[in-house]
This record gives structure tokens, sequence and C-alpha cells, in this order.
């Protein structure tokens, strides 16, 4: 995907209908995916898409189309994964959605996205969706404290909304750095997994 963006941004201005044809239904899907199952790096897809919407003829259109199709998409991705964690909540035996949520989060996470989410409410989720591996330890806290779908929703949807923002913030600024399109991909793509990589180096620090 992020491979195909760049190779895309490099064409004539003629075929920019046929790639944004192509190009926004593949972020859709997989930023809607890498939300629903947290193994597709999303950041690093929205933060390549703006770098091609950069270098498109014209940028500022094409960069609401990614901003719009992204946070959307992970908004769809968040609530349907959300659901599928609720359902098991309430069902005696659980449900393996729910049991895969868990077994991704420590106690110590844990007991810390409680917290936070006692003394911020439903807030906490904005924060959530912008610090790295983040999101999930939140909305298993927002699961086992029940929290309705409809509360979740509305913290959620400014969630996305800044999530989306940010990364393609980080996607606009490798656009604007270099000439080609691809030098800026691999920025954007660069700063993203160092972002994400970055609190994990500085546990594995302290705990040494």
């Amino acid at each position: 995907m992020i491979g195909f963006l760049a190779s895309a941004a490099a064409n004539s201005p003629a075929s920019e209908t046929t790639q944004q044809a192509i190009g926004y239904p593949s972020l859709f899907l997989l930023v809607s995916l890498g939300s629903l199952v947290p193994v597709v790096p999303t950041g690093a897809v929205v933060s390549s898409a703006a770098v091609v919407a950069f270098h498109q003829s014209e940028p500022p259109l094409a960069l609401l189309g990614v901003f719009l199709v992204s946070s959307f998409a992970a908004f769809l991705g968040d609530v349907a994964l959300y659901w599928l964690g609720l359902r098991g909540v309430r069902s005696r035996n659980g449900s393996r959605w729910l049991h895969r949520l868990q077994d991704r989060v420590d106690n110590t996470t844990l007991e810390k996205a409680q917290n936070r989410l006692d003394a911020h409410g439903a807030a906490v989720l904005v924060l959530s969706r912008l610090i790295p591996a983040g999101r999930i330890p939140v909305m298993v806290a927002c699961l086992l404290g029940e929290m309705s779908l409809r509360r979740f929703v509305r913290g959620d949807i400014p969630a996305c909304l800044v999530w989306a923002a940010a990364y393609q913030l980080v996607g606009i600024l490798g656009g604007s750095l270099f000439p080609e399109p691809w030098q800026g991909v691999a920025l954007a793509v660069g700063l993203t997994f160092a972002f994400a990589a970055g609190p994990m180096v500085v546990r594995r620090l302290r705990r040494k």
C-alpha cells in the first residue's frame, strides 16, 4: 500500500482521478482493518497517504479527502471492536474478542488506564489514540468499566479526528521537505515507527 502510494504520486496529474479511486478505498480498508485488528500500522498508512496528497495538483482537496477517509475508517474500526468486546463483557463466558484484547494488556498498564479513565472519563480516549499502544489498554478499561457504546462513541469521535490530523501532519512534513514523493513517504514511515517504538525503548532502559 505504501509503495503504491509513492509510485502513484509520481505519475502525471491526468491520472489523479484513477489514483484517488484506488487510493481512498485502500486507505479506508487498511485503516478500518488496522483499528479492528491491531496489526496494520495505520499511522504509517495515513502519513504516507498524506505525502501523496501533498504532491498532487490540488493538495488541499486531496488532504481533506485523506483526513475524512482515515478518521471515518478509524472510527468505524474502533466502534466495531468495542461493540464486539462489549458483547463479551455482557456474556457469562466472555468472547474471543474480549479475551484477545485482555491478553494484549498487562495488569500494570490496565490499572494505569483505569485510573486515567476514572479521572478524565471518556476524554481519555483522545490521548489514548495519540499514545503508541495506548488505545487497547484504555478500550479494555472502558469495557471492564462497562462504559456504554453511546458514551464510547461520543469520546471516540474527537479521538479519531485528532489522531488522523496528527498523522497527516507527519505526512505533510515529509512531503514538504523533499521534492520526490517516495522520499517523503520514507521519512513519514520512519517517523511514525520511531514514534511508536520510542515508549518501548524508554521502558526497557528504565527496567535495566
